[in-house]
């Protein structure tokens, strides 16, 4: 693998040299290193570009790491991976993704993930994107996340966009069975002239199935976002969607989260706030001998963290 590879791996996966657990790297389209495990199994798929990752029935506190990376212009990557999760396995697995260009070139990656979870499973579920580069070509990433829940299986995600990615599109849709839980932390930063889509769509189809989704985000310059959540109660349930953004300079967000109770015992909640920073948070951290600017970094920071 290349250098700007290796750079974009510790950013986006805490790369080091290597990874403690089953691992499959991705380099502009092509697989730069691989490892199965006793538990885990990756293997190519036959019929598309992508992955089948396996999980092993009652597979606890392992990981698997499949991080993605474009590291020049006019390099347009699509990947299909599929996660088959066993009953009760308790897993981690982190999917970073970065690109890179130097030129006028654009560099994207579109990652489409499917997940099948078994009953009782549990996935932590780690997504990461940055884009590098001093070249003026567009760095687009377009995540495509599918969880099917079974019977009491849980997915956790934690996803962020830390920055430097001129377009993106992001959609997750879910189904849970009874007792499944899939529960959301999205992070987002836009700066310049970015934009940003964000979309959701949860469908509660079993008894006390929930979810909880909660996106914070940050739109600076003269950067765009926008955040749609839909969540569908078809049985007795509960859901909640929270969208909080902050706004600095002349950027825009639009929020709109929808809820559809299809059950007279479906609990559904929406949240939404989008605001500039308060001027009195930036008076305090000046007290304390910042300027403003390092200041309104700090709060930046502390929001999104």
């Amino acid at each position: 693998m290349n250098d700007i590879t290796k750079k974009l791996l510790n950013i986006v996966s805490g790369w080091k040299g290597s990874y403690n657990g089953a691992y499959n790297i991705r380099e502009n389209g092509g697989c730069v290193g691989r490892q199965s495990s006793k538990n885990i199994l990756i293997e190519s798929k036959t019929d598309n570009s992508g992955l089948d990752i396996r999980i092993k029935p009652g597979t606890v506190g392992e990981s698997v790491y499949i991080p993605a990376c474009v590291t020049h212009g006019d390099v347009d990557d699509l990947v299909y991976n599929d996660f088959y999760v066993g009953e009760n396995a308790d897993v981690t697995i982190v999917a970073g993704c970065g690109v890179h260009t130097e030129t006028g070139e654009p560099a994207r990656h579109n990652g489409i993930h499917r997940f099948m979870l078994e009953k009782g499973a549990r996935v932590k579920y780690i997504e990461k994107h940055v884009g590098t580069g001093a070249g003026v070509g567009q760095r687009s990433i377009d995540p495509v996340t599918e969880v099917v829940l079974g019977i009491n299986a849980v997915m956790e995600m934690d996803t962020s966009q830390i920055g430097g990615v001129d377009r993106s599109v992001r959609k997750t849709t879910a189904t849970a069975a009874a007792g499944a839980k899939l529960l959301v932390r999205e992070r987002l930063l836009t700066e310049d002239i970015q934009e940003a889509e964000t979309y959701f769509k949860v469908e509660l189809n079993g008894e006390n199935s929930g979810t909880d989704i909660v996106s914070r985000s940050v739109a600076r310059g003269s950067s765009r976002q926008s955040y749609e959540s839909i969540i569908i109660g078809n049985a007795p349930c509960s859901g909640h969607s929270e969208c909080d953004a902050i706004i600095d300079g002349s950027a825009v967000v639009d929020a709109s989260p929808r809820l559809y109770a299809r059950h007279g015992d479906a609990a559904l909640i929406h949240e939404a706030a989008i605001g500039k920073i308060a001027g009195e948070q930036i008076l305090k951290l000046r007290t304390l001998g910042l300027t403003e600017e390092e200041a309104e970094a700090k709060i930046i920071e502390g929001f999104l963290n």
